[in-house]
């Protein structure tokens, strides 16, 4: 099985578009390479803008190339474009509804050992709160792609969370259904309704495996549109069983277990059970070693599954 990095179909596909469209810009804050973007910085300089780390720079020059018909992408570490950046992307981009696409790369806890002050697992919280901001986290290199190429046709502002390592494959090339904002149902089930987003989808889906072999039937859903979130898919997955599980790489505050559980609560009042990271400093290990420990993985998703069915 292949896996690549979201980050690079991110650039294989804007340097795809770039090729016939000079509106398409990269801009970067010394992270290009950590972006995985050096290959379009090479290939189309004039579309190219490295603002150095200058976080606030980049958001606000691009929400200024948005204003006069450009296209910009503007990549940063999600810790630092979701903190440093918060204001500009609040009202340079968000109130102003010009057309940025924050692109938050090594989200999550993806610089590993590098800590909490590199770790960004607030930034769905604080991005889905601004007004006019949209929020995605794409699961795979297929998703990514799709996804991408339905951002460049619109004018809106967006914040796309990607992680830093190659990611195993979610869909199979050739069959991956997508559909804006609309959450994608990977199985159905009547027992737990499982609801992943970004990289935990992988292992989501890899639980409900585990959970059949048990006799236990899991609907899991790829919520990759963690903001507008498909509250329609939601509410039917929470209603055909008897508990929800949310599984996030973020805070337990305020991200989309927060999201749906407010959604199940208003509609269709079922347990519902956020699986996250703690709030305190992770530990420190590979993006692996810590989701293994704090049960993040298609065992610790199956195991919490059973025990929320037992009560």
């Amino acid at each position: 099985m292949n896996k690549i990095s979201n980050r690079q179909i991110i650039c294989e596909v804007l340097m795809e578009h770039a090729e016939k469209d000079k509106d398409v810009i990269a801009l970067c804050s010394d992270s290009r390479g950590s972006a995985s973007m050096a290959p379009f910085f090479k290939a189309y300089p004039e579309q190219s803008v490295e603002t150095g780390i200058a976080e606030q720079d980049l958001v606000g020059i691009a929400a200024g190339l948005a204003k006069v018909g450009k296209k910009p992408f503007a990549f940063s570490p999600a810790s630092f474009v979701s903190t440093r950046s918060y204001e500009q992307a609040k009202v340079d981009c968000a109130y102003s509804n010009t057309n940025v696409k924050l692109v938050g790369i090594s989200g999550g806890i993806s610089y590993g050992a590098l800590g909490m002050s590199h770790h960004s697992a607030q930034d769905i919280a604080a991005f889905s709160s601004i007004p006019n901001m949209r929020v995605y986290l794409p699961s795979d290199r297929f998703q990514t792609r799709l996804l991408i190429e339905a951002l460049l046709e619109d004018k809106s502002p967006a914040y796309i969370r990607v992680g830093r390592n190659p990611v195993e494959d979610v869909y199979e090339e050739g069959n991956v259904p997508f559909e804006m904002d609309k959450a994608t149902v990977l199985c159905e089930g009547t027992d737990v309704a499982i609801i992943a987003t970004g990289e935990m989808v992988k292992p989501a889906k890899e639980a409900a495996a585990l959970l059949k072999e048990k006799g236990i039937s899991a609907t899991v859903l790829d919520m990759y549109c963690v903001k507008p979130l498909d509250n329609e898919a939601v509410i039917k997955a929470a209603s055909n069983a008897k508990a929800v599980i949310t599984v996030e790489e973020h805070s337990p505050f305020g991200g989309m277990g927060s999201m749906v559980s407010q959604v199940v609560g208003a509609n269709c009042p079922r347990r519902v059970i956020n699986l996250s990271l703690p709030d305190a400093p992770v530990i420190t290990g590979t993006s692996k070693e810590v989701f293994d420990h704090y049960g993040l993985n298609a065992e610790g998703i199956a195991a919490k599954a059973e025990e929320i069915l037992k009560l």
